[in-house]
């Protein structure tokens, strides 16, 4: 049996803090907890300051304190800030113009990425906490995202990606007094370890090919060489422009988005037949055994009641053949939820929360917040990354061998 750790805070000190009063009481507002914050910054500020004027030969000296009230994530504090005669004293832990203690912009813009609105967490705030902060105050600590987004765009990437998910979402934006469904293009890039990363995010009127191949000369002005295989919607074009930007790429239609535009010609009582019909196809062993069973579905019940379904498998058939490449438990992880579609789950739920965006930079700013959420938890590769690379190493042969080396 593993043994108990001796707690950090001897039992006795506790005791002593609490003396005798209410434990519950310790965690309202001014109560204990809020006492201990207010003793530990000002203690940190006086050793601030001792350091301060022990490096200044100019005769500068303490001048007393002054008075400033700092929000936290449980209240509100009033601080004694120690000053100095010559005024050139700055702490570190609260800044002359602070007013916010550290941690406290982090929890809003954690709400922020939530989905709640500037009025929702100022409710949320003033209930809890008993904080009144203003809607300017929390559009500044969000608007300070947008220089975080502005370098998180623009940062250096890996050179060789083995694959990478491009593909696009729909939201409502604000523009020119009117509310326009814009297109967000995400790319997200998996490292030969089989982590994850999001490439990129990108706003534009409409997802079309020739937007798509400024956002991939974009990635390779970021340092990407070479993207082994690229999986993408059916968009008209998107093979052609990844040709003309990385033309030794492999393009993969993702299976996912070639279902979901299949759907949308059956009946809603029709669409579980003809999905698990459709299965033969995607689940076949190789390309040969696959294009027979496309066949067999044009020709069966399903492809002749419904043959648009059959003619987009052709027309997507040269970018749906590198996926009968992998073995099954391969396959995976090119048509799964795991990866591109467990994002725009995410990215859809804070976007609807929103409803509509006031302009393109409110939009960037929560979508950002949200994939920055979403990638902390991306800390383990797929469980068949392992066979995958497998797989890839024989395929792109020197191609896969850079990107292990590089």
């Amino acid at each position: 049996m593993a043994r108990r750790k001796d707690p950090i805070i001897p039992d006795a000190l506790l005791d002593q803090l609490l003396a005798g009063g209410d434990a519950k009481a310790a965690f309202d507002q001014n109560g204990l907890l809020d006492q201990l914050k207010k003793a530990l910054a000002e203690r940190v500020l006086k050793a601030e300051m001792d350091h301060h004027l022990a490096g200044d030969e100019s005769g500068n000296r303490r001048n007393g304190y002054g008075r400033k009230t700092v929000l936290t994530d449980t209240g509100s504090v009033e601080l004694s800030i120690p000053r100095d005669r010559a005024s050139t004293f700055d702490p570190q832990l609260i800044g002359k113009y602070q007013r916010r203690f550290p941690g406290f912009d982090e929890k809003i813009i954690s709400m922020y990425a939530r989905g709640m609105s500037t009025r929702e967490i100022t409710g949320h705030l003033r209930e809890l906490y008993g904080i009144e902060v203003s809607a300017d105050l929390i559009s500044a600590v969000t608007d300070a995202v947008l220089e975080e987004v502005a370098a998180w765009q623009t940062r250096p990437l890996e050179a060789v990606y083995p694959l990478v998910f491009l593909d696009a979402l729909r939201v409502k934006i604000r523009d020119e007094s009117l509310v326009r469904n814009k297109a967000i293009h995400i790319a997200i890039g998996v490292r030969v370890d089989g982590t994850k990363e999001v490439l990129g995010l990108w706003i534009e009127q409409n997802e079309g090919a020739k937007f798509w191949l400024r956002v991939l000369n974009e990635l390779k002005n970021r340092g990407v060489e070479d993207i082994l295989l690229a999986v993408v919607d059916g968009l008209k074009g998107f093979p052609e422009a990844i040709a003309a930007a990385f033309p030794e790429t492999s393009v993969q239609t993702c299976i996912v988005h070639l279902l979901r535009h299949s759907m949308e010609f059956a009946s809603w009582k029709d669409r579980k037949p003809v999905a698990a019909a459709l299965k033969q196809v995607y689940d076949a062993l190789d390309d040969t055994e696959a294009e027979k069973a496309l066949t067999a579905f044009e020709q069966g019940p399903w492809g002749q009641k419904y043959e648009a379904i059959g003619k987009a498998w052709r027309r997507a058939w040269q970018e749906v053949i590198p996926f009968f490449a992998f073995p099954r438990d391969v396959r995976r992880i090119l048509y799964t939820t795991n990866t591109i579609e467990a994002l725009n789950s995410k990215l859809r739920r804070a976007v609807r929360a929103k409803g509509h965006f006031p302009n393109d930079e409110a939009a960037l700013k929560l979508l950002f917040l949200v994939l920055n959420r979403a990638e902390k938890e991306w800390k383990m590769p797929a469980r068949e990354w392992t066979a995958a690379k497998a797989q890839m190493a024989v395929l792109f042969g020197d191609r896969f061998t850079k990107a292990m080396n590089a």
